[in-house]
């Protein structure tokens, strides 16, 4: 097992700008345009946003977000693992360390969106063995046939 550090992140490394750049060029990959809701690094720059980064020495290893919709409920945003370090749990740890931020926070609800294509299969396993149930769109999202939409209480 990697040792792993996580850390909030401000954005400014270039590890975690190619590390978003690649998300977002995968998620262009898969699918439509319309269907994209992966956030670039200025959005991921608003206040009500969180961004950490997972670390071994000075690897980075991948990341994710959370992000306030309201005082009771937030949103999984940006959960990404660099591609050499796929099946290593990082991606285990990183959505563990956001739940327990939420929890501290003391949200009520978590809800994400992930994609509905093969290649998003083992995000949505990872989010079901945390509890995470099928749901409808919420805060804005719509019905759409490339996303699935996720949510647990806390």
């Amino acid at each position: 097992m990697v040792q792993m550090e996580i850390k909030l992140d401000d954005l400014s490394g270039l590890e975690i700008r190619a590390l978003l750049e690649e998300h977002l060029r995968s998620m262009y990959s898969i699918s439509p345009p319309e269907s994209v809701h992966a956030l670039d690094i200025n959005a991921l720059r608003r206040p009500e946003i969180s961004l950490w980064t997972v670390w071994s020495e000075a690897q980075l290893l991948g990341c994710g977000a959370l992000k306030e919709l309201n005082m009771h409920h937030a949103e999984i945003k940006s959960m990404r693992t660099a591609m050499a370090h796929r099946r290593k749990g990082v991606a285990r740890a990183v959505l563990a360390h956001i739940i327990e931020e939420a929890r501290k926070r003391k949200y009520a609800r978590l809800s994400l969106e992930t994609g509905s294509e093969p290649a998003f299969e083992p995000a949505r396993r990872l989010y079901e063995s945390f509890g995470f149930e099928y749901c409808g769109p919420f805060e804005g999202y719509i019905d759409d046939p490339n996303s699935v939409f996720m949510t647990r209480l806390l």
